[in-house]
């Protein structure tokens, strides 16, 4: 496909261990022209996090409403998509190929990255070398990173805009741990806590997506 497809639309792209699922969403009527593709990584493939879970696709529809164009897709090895899981190193060669993807088919865009726990971890960890290539990558948003089984403490400075939001009750993630890793960001940040929210925001889905559609940083993407 060579082309952004409009509505909603299932389709594979391809991957470094073979196709890869994925879920493209196009707002109604939108802004000729250059504009913004978010791509948004799921949860831990192993404990059942697809490109359908809930946070996930909250936040596909909130980036939606606001006009960008959106791509959320399964890992290698996460139902039809090629390959097997890799602890996070093989699932960034994932999301670079995404990547890739959207440069081919919207190659003036903007990419804004996303992710959710695991996929938190991914976009993190990706989000540098994607800009050391040349990728335009303008905000990076991580809902309930997972700090405590991945390497963040080497990650305290990004190249473009942070927000993190997470759930002060998360029971999968130490809140405190989140926050003490969120305050040690030395680069620009916003950082949103929701009271009593636990990891997967059960009952809180809509204040998520206010957060991300009302409160998230304004970056001018021309």
């Amino acid at each position: 496909m060579n082309e952004f497809p409009a509505g909603e639309t299932r389709l594979t792209i391809a991957g470094p261990e073979g196709d890869l699922q994925a879920i493209t969403n196009c707002p109604q009527n939108p802004e000729p022209g250059p504009g913004n593709v978010t791509i948004v990584c799921h949860p831990h493939s192993l404990m059942g996090g697809t490109m359908n879970n809930k946070v996930v696709h909250t936040l596909a529809r909130a980036r939606r409403d606001l006009g960008h164009r959106v791509v959320r897709f399964n890992f290698r090895g996460v139902e039809q998509s090629q390959g097997q899981y890799d602890e996070g190193q093989g699932e960034q060669e994932d999301l670079l190929a995404v990547i890739d993807w959207v440069r081919q088919v919207r190659p003036d865009d903007s990419i804004w990255l996303a992710g959710f726990s695991f996929g938190s971890y991914v976009a993190a960890a990706t989000c540098g070398r994607a800009l050391e290539r040349g990728d335009p990558v303008l905000h990076l948003l991580l809902v309930a990173p997972a700090v405590e089984n991945y390497d963040f403490a080497v990650m305290t400075a990004f190249p473009c805009p942070l927000a993190v939001i997470y759930g002060e009750a998360d029971e999968v993630v130490d809140a405190g741990e989140i926050a003490r890793w969120a305050a040690a960001v030395t680069s620009e940040k916003q950082v949103f806590s929701l009271p009593e929210a636990g990891h997967f925001f059960h009952g809180r889905l809509t204040e998520l997506k206010q957060i991300v559609q009302e409160r998230l940083i304004s970056v001018d993407s021309r």
